[in-house]
């Protein structure tokens, strides 16, 4: 679809779509298994300070959650900068706010994810590693997080999916990514119903494409699906 020459402005902001999914996944992946390390610590500051983060969270709207750090997050970081000496303007860019809020909310659902996974898992494994003289670091690394990963996958897909939809909210704060860049174009061509239909199958592809690579992982993880097909 050519769309009276705006076709590569779709494919513009489809690749900082696909960038701003990725780099949201990748650090709201980090925050989730802290997260759920958290809730699971025999702490209870850490229990109360990952529950509460994740209900906070999962209580906002992934909107407003956009625009407070886009519109708050200059004043925080020079807050906190202001504390060490530092006074000059901080300026928080459209693609670090975006990502910024997407891994937020990402971190706070798959918190959910990892905790329900991690729970699964008995308890005797601990145990059992303990006993043959591994650390509690290195049992996590090598015996936990492999299971986890392997029972986490189908949850954190669905999750990627949804992220990917939720991208389309940062065009509010002027991103241009796949919704800011065809509203652009239907803007200017007067033909909102192709522009936004496009958008619609390009998002469409994305979510195939998540699916097949998640039936792919999980297969990959699971021997005896290794035969099978999706």
């Amino acid at each position: 679809m050519d769309l009276q020459g705006y076709g590569q402005l779709l494919l513009s902001g489809l690749w900082v779509t696909i960038q701003l999914a990725l780099a949201s996944v990748f650090f709201g992946l980090i925050i989730g298994l802290c997260g759920a390390t958290a809730r699971l610590s025999s702490s209870p500051v850490a229990r109360a300070i990952a529950t509460t983060y994740t209900t906070v969270v999962r209580g906002i709207p992934e909107l407003l959650l956009v625009l407070t750090l886009y519109f708050g997050g200059s004043q925080l970081l020079m807050w906190i900068a202001s504390l060490f000496g530092y006074d000059e303007y901080i300026d928080v860019g459209q693609f670090a706010a975006a990502v910024a809020a997407l891994a937020i909310a990402f971190g706070a659902y798959s918190t959910e994810v990892f905790r329900m996974a991690m729970m699964d898992l008995p308890k005797g494994q601990w145990e059992s590693a303990q006993a043959m003289g591994m650390t509690p670091l290195k049992t996590f690394v090598r015996i936990i997080m492999p299971q986890v990963w392997r029972l986490a996958i189908p949850g954190l897909g669905n999750l990627f999916q949804v992220l990917l939809k939720d991208t389309a909210l940062v065009s509010v704060v002027g991103l241009n990514e796949l919704m800011r860049q065809a509203s652009v174009g239907a803007a200017n061509t007067k033909q909102p119903f192709d522009f936004y239909l496009a958008a619609a199958l390009l998002y469409l592809l994305l979510t195939v494409v998540t699916t097949l690579l998640t039936g792919y992982l999980e297969r990959r993880s699971k021997p005896e699906l290794r035969g099978s097909r999706a």
